[in-house]
């Protein structure tokens, strides 16, 4: 590099870190950046804060067109219909009549990565809703998780910036197995419970479909007469919460990086409708402290043995965007979107999202009429008296400010009888301090919580991820110290962790023991056995008994099943009565991780090795596989510890002899059971 050069690059280089203190970028020196200014220990943001201000609208600019986070998403419209009146706990009109059907826009979405990163990555999933009611536009802006990294919405941009890839090189795209993420979470204690879930099977899900939504904060519902009641939503999936495992999902990676988003809109287009329940832990007022942690605290769960999950509606997804741009792209959400009937907490994570999601969308969809754009556009009518500003559509007449006698008044102000928003009133008061609550001090109790609720299987899938994450950090001292944190949620874990990663686990630790929570396992999340949507792969070849194969299939359909053929080549097969059977996908194009069970018919030669592999590495993945008349013979020979004889045994593996009728009730009820982890390893 020329002298002339290495000039031009010093003049623009930023200050070194080390020449002083923090500062604003006006140059003030900050003393604490770990929390925003709150009013009393407890109380709201203060908007006089103008580090926090300053400090998340520069991370709320720092990308342009795409999101800063959030980037990868897929959407769909549908309807939201309560299931019966909401009247004693809100006064919001949507959830009042059972006959009302609400419509809404869905967007799922991964974190950290780019637009053009893969699906399957390790990775939270946004689940934000729209719901378009008479009362206004209403976003619940939530995740697949129900908590979040932090406890304070000032520690975002350090959060995200530590998460996404690493600055000097902009690697890895899509991934938390990185040094910068792990030596934040080694560092900031509140983050343990969230990264339990991050290294669980929950941060890799099947389908979007499959997959649980959650409010994360909590929020306050507020009926007619004036009264709150603390509110958290979970939406749970009609087909059951499923997940991949980390070696499918990586492989799925190179096979389809837009499997979550093709599986999305491929089911709705043929009609196979995703539906939710939405389900509220309703909390009275006079109970906000009766719990062991904070009601505020976005980085805990109220658990549902103490406080059960009250359905109430249901959601459906039912059409496909016309243009991803316009709609998936352009969607804007925002948490403080509210309608009368719901409103906040002073939960300080919350208290930011309701400032943060504003800015962003003023730099990202150029400007303040984003709400003209079609997909943002309200259902209710909308008078005020904002004019002008980028991409304005409307053409305004008449005053514009309020009051005015000129335009007879108008618009008028509302009523609260006439629908007008009105916060709940309370009482804030206290000193005007930068510091956390102490009763948001336990950042291990839930996290030890959420490890001792898993079962045997999930609990090796979150030792390998951490081993896997952790094995990818090249500073040691940051792995130490993450396995430090994990002695103190689990000594066991913690222990299996450091064998992995080549660090020393402290011995002596004392760790919390609660009582677990079963309804945080994927083991009792299964759903009701349906196999609808199951993707199901039939592997023939020459010499197949198409009679059979149809038979199977047409069963297996009409429970909902989506059925494929797959042969080593495109076209077709010759069948054993001499005739040709049309073939779906040729194996070389396709992978078993793909496809959530296999099926082995009579007749067919599986001596290849595509075949061959197909079929171990469905068994690796605790898949159902049946194999039928000669194909059973088949398995045998190539899971000679899985096949044990004719019928259905623990591990999922079906197998019978030609001319049985009971094979395809058997598969169908293994396949409804997803997954089997206790099988007999491949020799």
């Amino acid at each position: 590099m020329t002298d002339e050069k290495q000039k031009q690059r010093d003049s623009v280089r930023a200050p070194d870190p080390s020449d002083g203190p923090l500062t604003t970028d006006q140059g003030v020196a900050v003393e604490h950046t770990d929390d925003s200014l709150t009013v009393g220990d407890r109380g709201p943001t203060l908007l006089e804060d103008f580090h926090f201000r300053e400090k998340i609208t520069r991370f709320d600019h720092e990308r342009i067109p795409e999101r800063v986070v959030h980037a990868r998403g897929a959407g769909a419209y549908g309807f939201f219909q309560p299931y019966a009146s909401c009247a004693d706990f809100t006064r919001a009109a949507f959830l009042q009549d059972p006959s009302l059907r609400t419509p809404v826009f869905v967007r799922f979405s991964t974190v950290q990565g780019p637009r053009g990163s893969a699906d399957t990555v390790r990775d939270v999933r946004g689940f934000a809703t729209k719901f378009y009611t008479p009362e206004g536009n209403y976003d619940l802006v939530g995740n697949n998780f129900p908590v979040f990294f932090i406890q304070d919405g000032i520690k975002f941009p350090d959060f995200v910036h530590a998460v996404k890839p690493e600055p000097h090189n902009e690697i890895p795209t899509g991934a938390s197995a990185h040094d910068t993420l792990w030596d934040f979470v080694s560092l900031q204690p509140e983050t343990l419970h969230t990264i339990m879930w991050l290294m669980s099977d929950r941060a890799i899900p099947r389908s979007y479909r499959m997959m649980q939504g959650f409010g994360v904060h909590t929020f306050r519902f507020v009926n007619a007469a004036g009264h709150g009641t603390f509110v958290k939503f979970h939406w749970k999936p009609k087909l059951g919460v499923h997940s991949l495992v980390w070696d499918e999902a990586q492989e799925i990676q190179g096979r389809d990086p837009d499997f979550n988003r093709r599986d999305l809109w491929d089911t709705i287009e043929a009609g196979q409708y995703p539906e939710w329940e939405l389900g509220v832990q309703l909390i009275p007022e006079e109970d906000e402290h009766s719990f062991d942690f904070d009601l505020l605290d976005a980085t805990k769960i109220v658990p549902e043995e103490q406080v059960p999950v009250r359905p109430i509606g249901r959601m459906v997804l039912n059409r496909n965007p016309d243009n991803f741009f316009a709609e998936t792209e352009q969607v804007a959400f925002h948490t403080a979107n509210v309608v009368p009937g719901i409103d906040f907490t002073n939960d300080p994570l919350l208290q930011a999202r309701n400032f943060s999601y504003l800015d962003t969308q003023l730099l990202r969809l150029g400007g303040p009429n984003f709400a003209h754009i079609p997909v943002n556009r309200p259902v209710a009518g909308v008078r005020n008296n904002q004019r002008d500003g980028f991409h304005q559509e409307q053409i305004h007449t008449g005053t514009n400010y309020t009051p005015n006698s000129l335009g007879a008044g108008c618009p008028v102000l509302a009523s609260t009888d006439a629908g007008a928003y009105r916060h709940l009133t309370e009482q804030v008061d206290g000193q005007k301090i930068r510091r956390r609550s102490p009763s948001f001090d336990n950042h291990y109790l839930q996290a030890a919580l959420f490890w001792r609720s898993m079962s045997d299987w999930e609990q090796q899938h979150i030792i390998d991820a951490f081993r896997f994450e952790l094995g990818k950090v090249s500073a040691k001292d940051v792995r130490a110290r993450t396995v430090e944190q994990l002695t103190l949620v689990s000594a066991d874990l913690a222990k299996a962790v450091a064998e992995g990663v080549g660090v020393h686990a402290p011995e002596g630790s004392q760790t919390p023991t609660p009582e677990p929570s079963p309804a945080l396992s994927l083991e009792n999340n299964k759903g009701d056995g349906s196999i609808a949507t199951r993707q199901i792969a039939v592997l023939v070849t020459d010499g197949v008994d198409d009679a059979q194969v149809t038979a199977l299939k047409e069963a297996l359909t009409a429970e909902g099943a989506i059925v494929e053929l797959l042969a080593p080549q495109d076209g077709t097969v010759r069948t054993a009565g001499g005739g040709t059977l049309p073939v779906d996908r040729a194996l070389p194009t396709v992978a078993a991780v793909l496809y959530d069970a296999v099926l082995l018919p009579d007749g067919a030669q599986f001596s290849d090795d595509p075949v061959r592999r197909f079929v171990r590495n469905s068994y690796r993945h605790g898949k159902p596989i049946g194999a039928y008349g000669e194909a059973a013979s088949a398995l045998e020979e190539l899971l000679p510890a899985a096949v044990t004889g004719p019928g259905v045994n623990d591990h999922g593996v079906i197998t019978a002899p030609a001319g049985d009728d009971g094979f395809g009730t058997a598969f169908a009820a293994a396949v409804g059971k997803h997954r089997f982890w206790d099988r007999p390893p491949l020799a």
